[in-house]
């Protein structure tokens, strides 16, 4: 049967709970587990598991689907379930179970309402419950039993490795989930700690506005319980082991706020609140999104009563005295408390149905009745209002209930609300030393059998040198007192004999000794002696320290009578002595840890030996063992109080040494260690670890040896342990000193020293303590624990955090510790420690949870106005530190939770908190620290879509949180400067919770945009100063893009297109009033007028603002600016369109132009400044084109209104230019100009210029004061444009008669066949045709005006004027003046390569038979000639000669009524031809649209050009009789196309007329007035002939 070791674990939704181990194979457990379910689509999972020694095994499993579990608020019978040995898996879930194994187990699994509520409301609620469970939201409660079940001893050997049976999980509340199914689906089993990792930050909610207000009240109520997402069970709150001191399945008590609330308050209260949430629930439904409403959870309810556990215990606890919250996940007895839950996802919050709504005033309701009274106080006081005037020791999970809303100060003075006499768990609430009055009454007589004659006043022996004449062994040793004489030492009035080196170990009362011994031998007057000198130290002690005895009459609470008699039968008690006491003594002697090792092996052969008075008995020896397991029980008779029990554990030798060693002692073995114990030190049933003491100060020891010792004595048959009455007096002494006397405030000692931690009251009670420890053999490390747990009990007393970190401390440092010689781990030694090792860590657990939700806390706890407080909560952190040390040090587990992370997340969880109070008392809070007018009705207090005003009070609120914590607590909580700023955790959370919030506000008023743009900018600036201020350089955010410039990127381009309709008005008021002012000049420096400035102000005032948002998102800020782009590209270019459509009115102005042209000039220079203000090179690529695009279209504004400008002088220069045309006809002379004559060319040109200079000087003056520079140059650039055209239309080359260009020409070209038209042509031929010397003086007047405009720099670049086209043309045109016609005639041909159809079209082949491709590029083409051309240069004289033959003319367009006769006529085109034949025609055919000529031609040309000066121009005409002939087409084939091909056919496309460019014009218009020059004259006519008008067109 021993076998097994079995316990089950229970596992649904990712909680786990265990049951304790029981042997055997028919095991029962009878324990109760709670579960709160949410999901009905899973299984409960049970596994029963075989404890091994390394790892366990698991026996089966058996899965349950939730569906199937019935529902009933009874225990029932039961189920049999067979165990399986494997589960089946479906999507990584659990979903059946396979392979049936011999084993069963039974189960009660049930589901039930989740609270204890008053019969009728039961009734109510059962009705309700098919309502509810079709929500499908609701969570159920599910209660089941583990009952027996058989196991046959073939277990089923199907192991897993469980981590958690490696450290025993019910000890520790940090064991993380291992179990061997998949790991939870919300939390890493890496996390190492729950309690570490207990605060994550809530899922927040989407919903603020409306629904944050309704819920408020309907939340008040009702406890969202931390475990909601993460199961935290303060460790054990609920699983105080059985030891002794500890009640039973006492339930917590949540205090009620400062515990004056009456019940009938609390029952108006739920029915307020009932309306309240019915209230609240109607108006969800603007908020609700899917129709879902969800509600903000948090994981620590700022101001809301904790929740209340259920000590679930061994026995079935029928009595579930407390509710079961919906939301709450109640963790069982042993649960491991890692594990984490979470119920709906990290990020998504938990669904809230509005049935949640009835179960709130349930909630309250049991809250009252769940009160159990903790002492038998007067019943007619509410049952929060017990225990005198502490008011009740509360559980330590209580909290204090702010849901009154009575002003708290946010900031200011939080005080601690001295009501919460923090009380740590259940043990201590019902301490049951504190109840038990048999014990109680037991601990007082032995405390004042203690007190009234005590061992450290005993009288000492009175010792002197003795020699011994027979052989006598050492009282304290048994040694022998060696020796020939003076062997050892003898007392003279008890005559008791020990070694010197003994005497100080002797510790029994000589005067008691003296007293036995004489009465022993009958001497009844020496006996007399003795009794009156004890009875007179006695007298004189209760005379002295009469106060000693008056507090443990008033800690016990006995009456003045009693008391007198109880210290009669005390003292004669201690009379007495012995001779009337006798005891049975049971020793078992159970092990022993940690001994020396004695042989050479390494090892030792331990044996013990027990010896009571002069009886001595020995165990058997186990071989080779250092840690040896005897398990031998001895019986001993004792009848002398002041005997002892001599415990020694030897080292087994046998060899001849030892045998030796046997003759000289009586000791054969090395020893290994001893215990004293004095016999009045036992009391009851003990189990006790003793530790090895040496003998000498040579021996060498180590270990601790733990016996089991049951003593009867004589009348005292049924008495507890004296570890558990010491415990009973410390407890009570302390209960009486700070709740009864203190008013629940623990008076600290003072006390310095090394040593001062063992100090724990002050004179009088720590004498009390000390005394019955010493007279009862307690030791100091179990009065320091005991302490310990009482302070647990008080821990937020003021001062008591400190005392408990330096008491842990020094507890810690004793098991952790060890001697060098010891080999002993400290987690060994405090398993055998006497206060309880599993009791020790437990309490820790507890308080370690405690402290926890005390630090979420901290701003209640600790209000950073009282300096006491802050030094209390630093302590608090020292006291969180050294549960950590214990837990690495002591207990040595791998890795308990850091304290600076456990502190952490409290800060946390606390900052989590005080964000929602203040988010939900905003207004109320803000008005009370600012002193504003607090007159708002409710609905508008939180957050509205109205108004803004809500958020600049929040953010208001949120810094002075963040200053406290930064000034107040950061320097109170450095102990971990690395890892713990709270002034850095306090913005983070802070800005984290508040990110949330503002989001979500945003994008609400994005949707209705109630509010100005303006408002949204000023609240963007507060958000920018908070993050800035406080954010941005914390760890998490350091280098990171913030979210909040995204959020307020509408509101800002809102603003921005406001902006853009307010620059736009501002622009036109600006230009009107500018215009009124008639564009003055700002001042005498600035060249342009106001209005440019006042755009300017109105624009980078804008942009001002941007800037100031310090935007840290490059993508947002990129989105500003180029919006802004756009502002400032329409702004100028309106700008500039209304000063371009009224311009021309001005330019008759004399300074107005100049200053509107400066103006646009002053907009590109600023614009220029604007860019590099907006970021220069890293402004956003697209803003900044948008930037560029503008200053290039404000250029080529200015270029017009130059132009414009330019060309208001037309006129005026025009007459100019005249005067100075007629100066020059004047100027006489031929072109070669002597040398001396040179002068006189100067002086004419001077002439000719006088009338152009007088004009230009008075203006270019003017110009050069009134524009800017840029301004200055463009406005010259476009006078020289003028000038010079002027020129050369009106001097070089004017036009011909009124028409202009070249239609002129060519109809002089037509007319000079007509006589008359001629002469008169020639007559003002005269006057226009300019000599060579007019040439030489106009170009020195060039010289001259280009020197002027150039003015010395100041001006025009040379460069420019030298490159200019319109110089250029005209030099160009006067050289050509000059040229022969043969050279025109060249340049001509040369430069005109695209006369007909662009030069395209024309074909090559080799002979005309072979027809070539249609021409391309060609369109419409009126008809086609298809020539063969030979090529041929004389190899002798070089001369040219090309032979033409006209082949055909095809697809001839033309149409006339008459008869139709084409012919060909072919020209030579070129230099030197005046002597050689120039023209042919072919014969004309009638009626033929594509006639066949065949005819050839011979054209020579001379040796002095090549033949690209050439080129062939062909002109298909009508032949007419009596009238000019009509032409059809004209192609022009030039020579150089088929230089290298020698001989070809050309196909050429025919044109309706001669194409030219300026150059080719300017030849025609000079030769076209060489009238004399037949070459000339023939050329012009040539190249301007066209086709002739069709008839029917």
């Amino acid at each position: 049967p021993d076998k097994f070791n079995t316990y089950v674990t229970l596992k649904v939704q990712n909680v786990k709970s265990t049951t304790v181990a029981v042997r055997g194979d028919e095991p029962c457990w009878e324990q109760d587990f709670m579960f709160e379910i949410s999901r009905l689509d899973l299984g409960l999972i049970v596994e029963v598991w075989n404890k091994g020694l390394i790892w366990d095994t698991l026996v089966g499993t058996v899965w349950i689907a939730l569906k199937a579990i019935h529902q009933s608020d009874e225990e029932g019978p039961g189920e049999w379930s067979t165990l399986e040995a494997e589960v089946v898996m479906k999507h990584d879930e659990i979903c059946g179970t396979k392979n049936p194994t011999p084993h069963k187990i039974l189960l009660d699994t049930r589901f039930e309402l989740p609270f204890d509520i008053p019969e009728e409301e039961a009734r109510y609620w059962t009705r309700k419950l098919e309502q509810i469970n079709s929500l499908g939201d609701d969570e159920y409660a599910f209660q089941e039993e583990v009952q027996k079940k058989p196991l046959p001893s073939a277990a089923s050997q199907c192991s897993f490795e469980d981590a958690d049976s490696a450290v025993d999980d019910r000890d520790s509340d940090y064991r993380s989930e291992t179990s061997n199914s998949i790991p939870p689906p919300y939390h890493t089993t890496a996390q190492p700690n729950a309690s570490v990792h207990q605060f994550t930050v809530p899922s927040r909610l989407q919903q603020q506005g409306v629904l944050r207000e309704s819920c408020a009240d309907s939340l008040q109520n009702y406890d969202l319980d931390y475990r909601e997402h993460v199961a935290i069970s303060p460790a054990g709150s609920s699983r105080y082991g059985s030891s002794c001191n500890v009640s039973q399945g006492s339930s917590h008590l949540s205090e009620l706020d400062h515990s004056h609330e009456s019940a009938h308050g609390s029952e108006q209260d739920d029915d307020h609140q009932e309306r309240e949430s019915n209230h609240s629930y109607h108006s969800l439904g603007s908020y609700q999104k899917d129709g879902q409403a969800r509600l903000r959870e948090q994981e620590e309810p700022h101001g809301k009563e904790e929740e209340e556990k259920v000590c679930e215990t061994e026995e079935k606890c029928a009595d579930h005295s407390a509710a079961k919250l919906p939301l709450e996940l109640e963790k069982p007895k042993d649960v491991d408390a890692g594990a984490q839950v979470s119920y709906h996802g990290d990020n998504e919050p938990p669904p809230f149905p509005p049935a949640r709504a009835h179960w709130i005033r349930a909630i309250s309701k049991v809250r009252l009745q769940l009160q159990e009274g903790q002492d038998e106080a007067d019943p007619s006081k509410p049952p929060w209002l017990k225990g005198g005037p502490a008011g009740g020791l509360y559980g330590i999970d209580s909290m204090p209930d702010l849901r009154k809303k009575k002003p708290i100060p946010l900031v200011s003075d939080l005080s601690l609300v001295q009501s919460r006499k923090a009380g740590i768990t259940s043990a201590m609430a019902t301490r049951t030393s504190l109840k038990d009055e048999e014990l109680k009454s037991h601990v007082y007589k032995k405390t004042l059998q203690a007190l009234i004659y005590p061992i450290s006043c005993t009288t000492p022996h009175n010792f002197e040198v003795w020699t011994a004449t027979t052989p006598t062994y050492c009282y304290e040793c048994e040694g022998l007192l060696w020796g020939i004489a003076r062997q050892g030492m003898r007392c003279g009035e008890c005559g008791v004999k020990c070694h010197e080196k003994c005497q100080d170990l002797l510790n029994a009362d000589c005067l008691q000794r003296a007293a036995e011994k004489s009465s022993k031998h009958g001497a009844e007057d020496r006996t007399q002696n003795f009794i009156m000198a004890m009875k007179d130290r006695m007298k004189i002690r209760e005379r002295n320290k009469p106060e000693i005895f008056d507090l443990i009459r008033d800690v016990f609470c006995e009456s003045k009578l009693t008391h007198a008699q109880q210290m009669k039968t005390v003292k004669q008690s201690v009379l007495d002595g012995t001779s009337k006491w006798s005891a049975k003594i049971t020793i078992t002697v159970v092990c022993a840890q940690g001994l020396q090792a004695k042989d050479k092996t390494g090892s030792s052969d331990p044996y013990v030996t027990v010896q009571v008075g002069k009886t001595k008995k020995r165990t058997k020896t186990i071989f080779g063992n250092l840690n040896p397991v005897w398990e031998e029980k001895f019986y001993f008779e004792c009848h002398n109080s002041s005997d002892r029990i001599k415990v020694r554990v030897w080292d087994e030798d046998d060899d001849i040494k030892s045998r030796v060693k046997q003759r000289l002692k009586r000791e054969s073995d090395d020893f290994l260690g001893q215990t004293i114990i004095e016999v009045r030190t036992l009391s009851g049933e003990m189990d006790v670890w003793y530790n090895l003491e040496k003998r000498t100060d040579k021996s060498a020891v180590s270990g601790a040896i733990r016996l089991q010792i049951s003593v009867e004595i004589k009348g005292e048959e049924k008495v507890a342990p004296y570890h558990i009455q010491y415990t009973c007096l410390h407890e009570n002494l302390f209960h009486h000193l700070t709740d009864v006397q203190g008013n629940g405030v623990v008076k600290i000692p003072d006390a310095k020293g090394d040593d001062a931690w063992k100090v724990y009251f002050d004179e009088t009670a720590q004498e009390i303590v000390d005394e019955f420890a010493m007279r009862y053999g307690i030791e100091s490390i179990y009065q320091a624990m005991t302490h310990f747990a009482c302070l647990s009990s008080k821990y937020m007393c003021p001062g008591v955090p400190a005392v408990m970190s330096t008491l842990l401390a020094n507890i810690n440092a004793y098991y952790a510790h060890t001697t060098a010689s010891t080999n002993v781990s400290a987690s060994d030694r405090f398993a055998a420690s006497n206060f309880g090792k599993e009791r020790f860590v437990k309490l820790l657990d507890q308080l370690h949870n405690s402290l926890r939700i005390d630090l979420s806390m901290y701003r209640n706890n600790f209000p950073a106005s009282s300096r006491e407080r802050l030094q209390d909560l630093k302590s608090t952190v020292d006291l969180l530190t050294s549960i950590t040390f214990f837990r690495m040090k002591v207990q040595e587990l791998q890795s308990p939770p850091r304290a600076s992370q456990v502190v952490k997340d409290c800060v946390k969880a606390c900052l989590n908190s005080t964000y929602e109070y203040i988010f939900n008392n905003c207004h109320e809070l803000y008005s009370r620290e600012y002193q504003t007018d607090p007159d708002l009705p409710p609905e508008e207090q939180g957050p509205s879509i109205r108004n803004l005003d809500f958020w600049p009070k929040l953010i208001t609120l949120i810094v002075s949180i963040i200053e406290e914590d930064k000034n107040s607590y950061t320097p109170v909580l450095n102990q971990f400067p690395q890892e713990l700023a709270v002034g850095k955790i306090s913005a983070e959370v802070m800005w984290s919770l508040f990110a949330q919030d503002m989001k979500y506000a945003t994008e609400e008023h994005e949707k209705h945009r109630l509010c100005k743009s303006a408002d949204y900018m000023n609240l963007h600036f507060k958000v920018k100063w908070l993050y800035n201020e406080y954010v941005r350089d914390l760890p998490a955010f350091k280098g990171k893009v913030p979210e909040y410039p995204a959020w307020f990127e509408q509101f800002v381009m809102q603003w921005l297109d406001e902006n853009e309709d307010v620059s736009l008005e501002f622009l036109h008021g600006a230009l009107e009033r500018d215009k009124k002012d008639g564009f003055q000049q700002t001042s005498e420096h600035a060249l342009f007028s106001c209005s440019v400035v006042d755009v300017f102000t109105q624009l980078n005032q804008s942009f001002e603002i941007i800037k100031k948002l310090e935007c840290p998102d490059p993508v947002v800020v990129a989105h500003y600016n180029r919006r802004f782009a756009k502002t400032i590209g329409k702004v100028l270019m309106q700008y500039a369109d209304i000063l371009s459509k009224s311009f021309q009115s001005y330019c008759s102005k004399e300074k107005l132009p100049c200053i509107l042209m400066n103006n646009i000039q002053q907009l590109r220079v600023q614009l220029e400044k604007m860019f590099e203000a907006m970021g220069g090179k890293e402004l956003d690529a697209e803003a900044s084109d948008h930037l560029k695009e503008l200053q290039v279209k404000l250029n080529n504004v200015l270029d017009e209104l130059s132009a414009v400008f330019g060309n208001s002088f037309q006129t005026r220069i025009d007459e100019c230019v005249k005067q100075m045309s007629d100066i020059l006809c004047q100027v006489k002379g031929t072109g070669n100009v002597a040398a001396n004559a040179r002068n006189t060319v100067a002086q004419d040109a001077d002439n000719v210029l006088r009338p152009l200079m007088d004009f230009l000087d008075g203006n270019l003056t003017l110009f050069a004061t009134v524009c800017e520079k840029t301004v200055l140059k463009r406005v010259l650039k476009e006078l020289w444009r003028v000038v010079m055209n002027t020129m050369e239309k009106l001097i070089v080359l004017p036009p011909l008669t009124d028409h202009t260009g070249t239609q002129l020409i060519f109809s002089a070209a037509k007319e000079l066949g007509h006589l008359s038209k001629l002469k008169d042509h020639m007559v003002r031929e005269e006057t226009r045709s300019l000599t060579p010397k007019q040439c030489a003086v106009l170009d020195l007047a060039l010289d001259t005006i280009k020197q002027y405009f150039h003015a010395g720099g100041n001006g025009l670049k040379k460069t420019f004027l030298e490159k200019s086209p319109d110089l250029q043309s005209l030099r160009y045109a006067l050289s050509l003046y000059t040229q022969t016609t043969d050279t025109l005639i060249k340049t001509f041909v040369q430069t005109q390569t695209a006369q007909v159809h662009d030069g395209k079209g024309i074909r090559f082949t080799a002979n005309e038979d072979v027809l070539p491709d249609k021409g391309s590029g060609v369109d419409d083409p009126v008809g086609e000639v298809s020539i063969q051309i030979d090529l041929y240069t004389h190899p002798g004289t070089g001369e040219h000669k090309v032979t033409v033959k006209v082949v055909a003319a095809n697809d001839l367009k033309w149409q006339t009524s008459g008869m139709f006769r084409p012919f060909v006529e072919i020209t030579m085109i070129g230099p030197h031809q005046s002597d050689k034949k120039r023209k042919f025609t072919t014969k004309s055919k009638s009626n033929n649209w594509a006639p066949k000529y065949n005819e050839t031609f011979h054209f020579i040309l001379g040796n002095e050009d090549g033949p690209d000066a050439y080129e062939l121009q062909v002109c298909v005409k009508d032949y007419c009789f009596a009238r000019e002939d009509r032409v059809l087409g004209i192609a022009v084939m030039q020579l150089r196309d088929i230089v290298d091909k020698g001989s070809c056919a050309c196909w050429c496309p025919l044109g309706r007329r001669i194409h030219m460019d300026e150059t080719g014009l300017t030849v025609l218009r000079i030769l076209s007035q060489r009238t004399n020059d037949e070459v000339a004259r023939e050329f012009v006519k040539l190249k301007s002939e066209s086709r002739s008008t069709e008839e029917g067109t």
